[in-house]
């Protein structure tokens, strides 16, 4: 499988490998990671109780098997001037999926999108300054993709990221 092909696969989920098998330890490291992508591996191999080694190893080792995918940075919306939030769901046209997430991802204030299943199709997270670009988001951008047949838009009033990790 050439590189590109792999990289495709593994965005969608089609890698052909059963999920990796995380142990307390895997799990640790994980939790501190997410609460703290910055950490050195000093500190990481400090607060999970491993040395550096196997502190530096695992972390590789997470990489390399695709459980890390990166180290970014989060962002508050508000005071980064997207003052405006809200989840699209779209149904889209069978066997667009494909087509329409690719140019989903092209959408300028898009967040986050799903393939889903039940009534809607598609939700998408759009983060954008105000109303105004909001509306030209989902009527002049996304309504306008070939594939969408209908949007169906919730604003976001208040919002908050769940404390409990998954990972500790």
């Amino acid at each position: 499988m050439g590189q590109e092909t792999a990289d495709e696969a593994r965005r969608w989920g089609e890698t052909g490998r059963s999920a990796v098998a995380l142990d307390e330890v895997d799990r640790r490291i994980l939790d501190e990671l997410t609460r703290d992508g910055r950490l050195s591996i000093r500190t990481l191999a400090e607060r999970v109780h491993v040395s550096r080694t196997n502190a530096y190893a695992r972390v590789e080792r997470l990489l390399r098997d695709g459980v890390i995918t990166g180290f970014t940075v989060r962002v508050a919306p508000e005071p980064a001037g997207l003052g405006t939030s809200a989840y699209i769901a779209l149904t889209i046209r069978q066997n667009t999926w494909r087509e329409v997430s690719a140019e989903l991802a092209r959408v300028r204030y898009v967040e986050h999108v799903a393939l889903l299943s039940g009534e809607h199709d598609v939700l998408a997270l759009v983060r954008a300054p105000d109303n105004a670009t909001l509306r030209d988001v989902v009527l002049d951008r996304v309504q306008r993709i070939a594939g969408v047949l209908a949007t169906r838009s919730w604003l976001v009033f208040e919002e908050y990221d769940g404390k409990q990790s998954p990972w500790a």
